[in-house]
């Protein structure tokens, strides 16, 4: 049964693709009788003929790769561009690293664990990038017996 010039007619109508077009498959008799655009249209009125929704683009796949993101996956060699220091760069780095130092020296001070002396060595060291991180200052202080408590004298 050849349908097209009804699909065609309908798609005038309602104005969309032919694509978009849903006829009853159980009154497809009745819809071939349809030859005018008038027919066409009272076949839509009561429901036979109808616009089919718009298909859109899921984004089921996206939200699925920005879990996986979240977590840590697809962020291997292959996907990067660019140097390490284009992700982070080294000033912002040495920003963070250095600001977790001397918050750690200025705890030290304040606790009373170092003395002033110690604290502005230690301060100086850090500056001059002595440190690779807080627990790398942790393990000199310790190598070195800087805290109060351990200073051997002599």
């Amino acid at each position: 049964m050849n349908l097209k010039l009804q699909r065609r007619l309908a798609a005038e109508i309602l104005k969309c693709g032919e694509n978009r077009v849903w006829m009853d498959p159980d009154e497809l008799e009745t819809i071939a009788e349809a030859v005018t655009k008038e027919d066409v249209r009272g076949l839509i009125a009561d429901g036979l003929i109808k616009r089919k929704p718009v298909r859109g683009t899921s984004r089921a796949r996206a939200r699925i790769r920005a879990i996986q993101r979240a977590k840590g996956r697809r962020r291997g060699h292959g996907r990067r561009k660019g140097r390490k220091t284009a992700r982070m760069p080294r000033k912002r780095k040495w920003i963070i690293r250095i600001r977790a130092l001397r918050k750690r020296l200025k705890e030290l001070k304040n606790s009373g664990k170092i003395d002033t002396r110690t604290y502005r060595m230690l301060y100086r060291k850090a500056k001059g990038g002595e440190f690779r991180s807080v627990s790398h200052l942790e393990t000199y202080i310790e190598s070195h017996r800087l805290l109060e408590g351990e200073k051997v004298e002599g």
